[in-house]
């Protein structure tokens, strides 16, 4: 997997926050690991940008990295901020709101 500037990111330590960038009135992902066992994906939030409700079959953690992000699952919203992270269960209704710039990283188990 590489940077945006080409450079390798296995074996390497580096800032997530770093790996993706805000776009004006945007929703930017980026997934920087894919396996059959699940992925990990990057999103930049401009604010007020969401993913509109939508189920997955397969469990996901959210983990914010830095401002505010609203999780609704099955209809119930949870306000979460930089430094803490969510659960989204398989197969139950969820979506995701920025309250402002936002960003975040999506874990999703597949088995």
């Amino acid at each position: 997997m590489t940077t945006q500037r080409g450079e390798d990111i296995k074996a390497r330590v580096l800032s997530l926050k770093d790996l993706i960038a805000y776009q004006p009135a945007a929703v930017v992902s980026r997934e920087i690991l894919r396996q059959k066992t699940g992925s990990v994906t990057l999103f930049a939030l401009a604010a007020g940008e969401q993913l509109s409700e939508h189920t997955a079959p397969f469990d996901a953690l959210v983990f914010v990295l830095e401002g505010n992000l609203e999780v609704t699952i099955s209809h119930q919203p949870h306000s979460l901020q930089a430094g803490e992270m969510i659960i989204m269960p398989a197969h139950q209704p969820h979506a995701l709101r920025a309250l402002n710039q936002t960003k975040m990283m999506l874990v999703m188990i597949r088995a």
